[in-house]
This record gives C-alpha cells, structure tokens and sequence, in this order.
C-alpha cells in the first residue's frame, strides 16, 4: 500500500516549539539541588572546624591528705630503712637452755633476763671454787698460828742464849723455823688470793647463764627454745645456736641509699630530704642528710649515704623500702605552707604556653582550657596548688588539636 507522504508528515516532531511547562520545573529541581549541596557542605565544615571530636586518655585529680610538700627535688633515689644498734644477743657459756622469756614484738630494757640456761654442770665448778677458796683460808690461818708460836720460840731462845742456857744452834734453828712460816704464810696469802679468783670467774659464768639484754629496744627474731644447746663458738652440724634473740634499738632507726656516684656532687650533709615508706606512700617524712660514707663501690658505682630522720615515727619498721627526695634550698612558697589537702597531677597533663600553665578540663564531653598554679614536681607528678580541685578529670597526656570548647571521646582502654 502506498504511503500517504501527508500523513508521515503529521507524525514529525516540531523541536523549534518551546516545550508547555517543563522548563520550570527543571529549574526547581536545579535550585533544590544546589541549596542541599550549600547545607552539606556547611554542615560539614562546621563539623570538620567547630565540631571534630579529639580522642583523649584522661586521669582524675585526686587530694591526699600529706600536707605541702617541703620543697623542690634536686635528686631522687630509693633505699632501705636500717637500725645502727642492733645485735643477736648469744650466752657466754655454753649450754643447755632452760627458760626463754622473750617473743618477737616485745619491748626489752637494758640488762633484762631474756633467757636462762641450766646451771647445774656450773653451780658444781662453783661450789668446788668456794670448797677451795675456804680449804686454802684455813691453811692461811694455821699457818699464822705456827709463826706466832715459832716467834714465841725465837724469843725464848733468845733470851737463853743470852744466859748461856742452850748453844747458837738451838737459835739459829729457831730463826729458821720462823723465816721458813713466814714465807709460807706469804704463799697461803697468795693462794687465798688465788681461790678468791677462780671463784669469782666461776661466780661470773654462774652468772652468765642468765642472758640479759645488752640496751633497751625489741625484739625481732627468737632464736632459740627450750632444750637446745647454745654456745657463744659455733660448732659444726647446725645442732648448737649461736643466739638466743636479736635486739634493735627502735632510737636508731635511719635510711641508707646508694646514689649513683655521677649524680653525688647533688648531695651534702644536713640537706633537707622527704622520704616517702613504700608501705604509705601517702605519707611523707622529713628527714636530713646524716653524712656520705667517704668511699664508693666500684661495682656499683655508687655512694652510700645516711639519712636521719627529724623525728621518729612508729610505723618506721627496720628494712622496709623507702624513697628519699633530696631538696635544694630554696624555701618553700607560702600557699604550698598551708595546711590541708594537696591536689598532684601527672606532669604530663599540663602544658605550658609562653609564660601560662594550664590544664585541659573534660566535662560532658567537651574540653576547657583552665589556667593553673603550680608547685613543686616529683616523680613525675606536679603540685596543683590553684585551678583544679579534687574529683575532676583531666586530659593526661595532652594531644594536639585540643579547644576551648571542642569535643573529645575517651580513647579504648582509657582507666
């Protein structure tokens, strides 16, 4: 069938007529479009410059009750409690021991009986001392009868020579018989003198079986029971004690730490330290340089230095584990005097700008930025003494990009 060439062309599209009504709508959907684009990018710097959240490790300040430290630390180091006086008290004598009457903790005075040890073996020595002393006495005493009445005789015969009554033989026997006692009565003297010593060193080891305290202080170890044999020599086998208890005098309780011998030039007698015990390390103690012993270990390289303490506390026990803070001498600000909490922070939660020293704050999740006042630093911790208080948590260590005002998140694994 022939196409009708009219009739195609009815079916020809016009694209020279402007379209009714799209044109606008298109425009609409253009002008959406970029105002939706505008907001989101708006948002997103907005986000990106006043809103982006920093990831952050926090700690919590917390108060203790130590008062204000004394000063600014020039040299830390760590060391032992130790006594200067102390001794494990052993008998003079061996033997047997009979009675102990100490235990570990009790309070001993000078000269007090801590043990007895049995006398029986010692009274016989003792008892036959004083049968010596008493047989030789009594030949002392005979022996001065015999010269008196052999000067008697001296006399008499004397006195019969004289008129021709006996010969010069007869006296000259008696003055010897008088010469002769005279000289043992010296000896008997001697030997007299003689017992009375053996039975006083037999009275002194009597004696000694009462073991006594050497000087007042506690007891610290008991050493010894009932039973067993103790000797002032130690004897092979491990059967015989050498102690009955050992005392230490509580009075002369001080700190002994070795400091490196690089770092001595630091340390001087009478210097001001604060000694902290292991066993309350929230409590701290004033002490002072005693002396430098004047030599070093070669193997260590170090120096032995003594501290005392300015006053003696009950809960300083021998051979704890104490750390000393050697102090310069400059004196301590007047608001770190006062008394009452202080507030320690890790060093590293405080930053510095110029001449301020300032904390991050986290509160609700936002950070602020707060001016403090510091004081002295130890063990890598600050005293706060203004613009933090007791409770409040703080950006410890300090990141970039914090903001007065910005948000943080708490990081994984943050105490």
């Amino acid at each position: 069938m022939p196409l009708d060439s009219d009739s195609l062309g009815s079916l020809r599209i016009d694209r020279s007529a402007p379209a009714s009504g799209g044109g606008s709508g298109k425009r609409l959907f253009y002008i959406a479009g970029g105002a939706s684009l505008v907001v989101a990018l708006g948002v997103g710097l907005w986000l990106w410059l006043g809103g982006k959240t920093v990831e952050v490790n926090t700690v919590t300040a917390e108060a203790d009750s130590t008062g204000p430290s004394l000063g600014n630390s020039v040299l830390n180091a760590s060391g032992y409690v130790v006594a200067r006086r102390m001794a494990t008290v052993s008998a003079k004598v061996t033997g047997k021991v009979l009675e102990v009457y100490v235990e570990e903790g009790m309070a001993v005075k000078k000269d007090q009986v801590l043990a007895r040890l049995d006398p029986v073996n010692i009274q016989t020595v003792l008892t036959m001392a004083q049968r010596e002393l008493e047989a030789s006495r009594r030949n002392l005493a005979e022996t001065e009868v015999r010269l008196a009445d052999a000067r008697r005789t001296l006399a008499r015969n004397d006195e019969l020579v004289k008129q021709k009554l006996i010969s010069e033989a007869a006296l000259d026997t008696s003055r010897a018989d008088v010469n002769a006692l005279a000289a043992r009565l010296e000896a008997s003297k001697a030997q007299v003198k003689v017992a009375e010593s053996q039975l006083a060193m037999r009275q002194i080891d009597y004696d000694d079986t009462s073991v006594r305290a050497p000087f007042a202080g506690v007891v610290i170890s008991k050493d010894a029971q009932p039973g067993e044999i103790v000797s002032p020599m130690s004897a092979g086998g491990g059967f015989t004690r050498t102690g009955i208890a050992t005392i230490v005098d509580m009075d002369s309780r001080e700190v002994e730490v070795d400091v490196n011998e690089a770092y001595i030039n630091r340390v001087k007698p009478n210097q001001r330290i604060e000694a902290t015990l292991d066993a309350y390390p929230d409590q701290t103690l004033p002490a002072h340089v005693i002396n430098l012993v004047p030599t070093a270990d070669r193997t260590k390289a170090t120096v032995r230095v003594r501290i005392g303490f300015d006053k003696l506390e009950p809960q300083i026990l021998p051979e704890m584990g104490i750390k000393v803070r050697f102090l310069d001498d400059q004196p301590v600000q007047a608001s770190a005097q006062t008394k009452g909490p202080r507030i320690r922070v890790p060093t590293v939660a405080i930053q510095r700008d110029g001449g301020e020293t300032f904390v991050w704050v986290v509160n609700d999740g936002r950070v602020e930025r707060r001016a403090v006042t510091l004081g002295p630093e130890s063990e890598g911790n600050t005293e706060v003494l203004a613009g933090v208080t007791s409770g409040e948590e703080l950006v410890s260590p300090v990141v970039p990009g914090l903001e007065d005002g910005g948000k943080v998140k708490l990081a994984e694994g943050n105490s």
